[in-house]
């Protein structure tokens, strides 16, 4: 089953999200600097979330986050 790269972004709390698949119960774990990963049930990380989003990138087209993705099927 493939699964669908999902982003959320709150405007108003300058706030994105990407996630993988269905939005299911689940926590974030605070790497620091306003950088989140989703973590779902099973320990699976599922995403990141980044506060701060708009300041970070000040009129960029480009943002490096610190972290790393990897993507497998399942």
């Amino acid at each position: 089953m493939k699964n669908n790269l999902n982003l959320y972004y709150d405007e108003e709390g300058d706030f994105l999200e990407i996630h993988i698949g269905n939005y299911g119960k689940g926590t974030f774990k605070n790497l620091g600097n306003g950088i989140f990963e989703r973590i779902d049930e099973n320990n699976n990380i599922t995403g990141i979330a980044v506060m701060g989003f708009k300041k970070r990138i000040n009129g960029s087209k480009k943002l490096k986050l610190p972290v790393s993705m990897q993507f497998f099927e399942a």
